[in-house]
């Protein structure tokens, strides 16, 4: 009893602190994807229209349409991939759902050989497949879970994918403009900015997936530079030729 006791409060701590953030969303990849992709391509596409020796105003237009194109190319490209992959889902929800209705004794003999093959003693395991196939919908939803790794209830949404990509895009785009906005006639602090900008992107994605942050953030910084530094040298290898 004492033994118990003693345990008690630190299973009382374990659950009260057991939590899992959320990785099934639809937000966070595009949103992560959408700031990256658009600090590095409007970083690169502004940096290879500077090294073509242009005026400070062809910079800062191509920089603005670079934003504008991108956020409505990301959010249209997300909000399709992520339809197109929820109806997918939902087509095979239907079959699912057809079989149990159809032939509930072989799918409740399936689920309870599921069980078995993951040591489930055979009789507990059809005594468990007999209780969740009494409901329909829970049954459908175990099947959904087990036969095709998807919870039926926590699909990502096309519109908040599409929303968190226009969005995180659109601000990552921005970075490399707001010194030319604000009045710089060089192209170092756009630069400048941009690769700070990549920095603190890559240390905060850190803050949500538990990598390092020094890593991820020279990570995303070394890869945007270089993009950045490549896109120049072309421009001014075709302005040259040019």
């Amino acid at each position: 009893m004492s033994i118990i006791e003693a345990q008690a409060p630190l299973h009382e701590a374990h659950r009260d602190n057991h939590t899992h953030r959320d990785v099934n969303g639809g937000w966070l990849r595009p949103a992560v994807f959408g700031a990256m992709d658009g600090l590095v391509s409007n970083l690169a596409l502004m940096t290879g229209v500077a090294g073509g020796a242009v005026s400070t105003q062809t910079v800062v237009i191509t920089g603005l349409a670079g934003l504008a194109a991108g956020a409505f190319s990301m959010a249209a490209g997300e909000y399709t991939s992520v339809a197109s992959q929820r109806e997918l889902v939902q087509a095979e929800l239907d079959v699912e759902r057809r079989q149990l209705r159809k032939h509930p004794i072989d799918e409740m003999e399936e689920l309870a050989a599921l069980y078995v093959s993951r040591g489930v003693e055979p009789a507990l395991a059809r005594e468990v497949a007999m209780q969740l196939s009494k409901d329909p919908e829970q049954a459908l939803e175990i099947h959904a879970r087990e036969e095709l790794g998807i919870d039926p209830d926590d699909l990502p949404s096309p519109t908040v994918a599409a929303v968190s990509s226009f969005g995180s895009f659109a601000l990552g785009a921005l970075l490399p403009v707001l010194p030319f906005l604000l009045g710089a006639t060089a192209l170092w602090p756009a630069v400048l900015l941009a690769l700070v900008g990549l920095f603190g992107c890559g240390a905060l994605v850190a803050r949500v997936t538990a990598r390092g942050w020094l890593f991820s953030g020279m990570r995303q910084l070394v890869l945007g530079g270089a993009a950045a530094a490549v896109t120049y040298g072309l421009g001014m290898l075709l302005g040259a030729a040019l």
